[in-house]
């Protein structure tokens, strides 16, 4: 690989990992490996992503192997191995099957690359961010969930679509645990530098926050056997490309609370400093009481998922 790039490594070659592995590549920021355990996966998608290479300009190096070896001197590791979520399945239905994946994975990071910053995509997310920093034992800062940014650019598609404007020029926050719960801040979303508010009757405000907060079961809905991944790797690449290329980038993201917004203990959603050191600042926002009340309701469903995780894993 080459000694001058930056090194990204992803675990789980599935529907999410390999997409981000593409969307990755396509930045020409780094080299990239694709760690799986079913033999032969991410070798085939590697060499097949290494044959799209003349077509699609990117220069990077993209690797595949089953051996967490691979990892080694990683400067970014994203996390998307486990189980997607089924039709009438919950995320956190899908704790007792991802947690002993995460904690596989997370070991493995502390082992081969001691200095990465981790980026914890599987569901549920909030929980399987807080296995990684256990296992891995990293400074608090290194070690991220990527959903607020997902939750935020579908906020950003649907209001978007229902004004006729460019997507990119919207500007959404959305805060809290990903799931129902989140909280989606059309208080703090604008499009074009104009507030949301002033562009959009409430009623129609609240339909599009209704529907971001069930967007990913929308898609599970349709897909009967997955669940979306074209997004997740989109804004998980997003957050890569934040660290790799220290952009001191303002999202949303899934952040250790050591008592913002009332909380500790927990990851939650929450704005953001993303930059090569990981997260290098959170911003509390100046919330009303009903947007408090809504973060501290999402923030109890986090709460109880880690409640849940103390009953079936101790660090060990």
């Amino acid at each position: 690989m080459s000694t001058t790039r930056k090194k990204v490594s992803v675990i789980g070659a599935g529907n999410v990992g390999a997409t981000a592995v593409y969307y990755i590549a396509e930045k020409n920021i780094a080299d990239i490996v694709m760690v799986d355990v079913v033999p032969g996966m991410p070798q085939g998608k590697a060499a097949d992503f290494m044959h799209a290479a003349p077509s699609r300009n990117y220069h990077v190096t993209i690797a595949g192997s089953n051996d967490f070896e691979a990892i080694t001197d990683s400067d970014v590791v994203v996390m998307t191995a486990g189980m997607a979520r089924k039709p009438g399945m919950d995320r956190m239905d899908l704790l007792k099957i991802n947690v002993n994946i995460a904690k596989q994975a997370a070991d493995a990071i502390q082992q081969y690359a001691p200095n990465a910053v981790v980026i914890a995509v599987s569901n549920p997310l909030d929980v399987i961010a807080m296995v990684c920093l256990r296992e891995t034992g990293f400074a608090l800062k290194r070690v991220i969930g990527m959903a607020g940014i997902l939750d935020s650019t579908r906020f950003q598609y649907f209001i978007a679509e229902a004004l006729g404007v460019l997507p990119w020029d919207v500007s959404a926050m959305v805060l809290g645990g990903h799931g129902d719960s989140m909280v989606p801040l059309p208080r703090y979303t604008s499009v074009g530098g104009f507030a949301l508010t002033e562009l959009m009757e409430s009623d129609r405000i609240e339909e599009l926050v209704n529907r971001t907060r069930t967007g990913g079961a929308e898609i599970v809905g349709h897909l009967k056997t997955g669940s979306a991944y074209y997004a997740p790797a989109a804004s998980t690449a997003k957050m890569v490309e934040a660290v790799v290329k220290d952009e001191k980038r303002l999202v949303a993201a899934s952040a250790y609370l050591r008592g913002q917004y009332g909380h500790r203990d927990i990851f939650l959603g929450v704005p953001v400093l993303l930059g090569a050191n990981g997260v290098e600042r959170i911003y509390e926002l100046d919330l009303s009481e009903e947007e408090q009340r809504a973060l501290d309701d999402s923030a109890e469903q986090v709460r109880q998922g880690v409640v849940t995780l103390e009953e079936i894993y101790s660090p060990g």
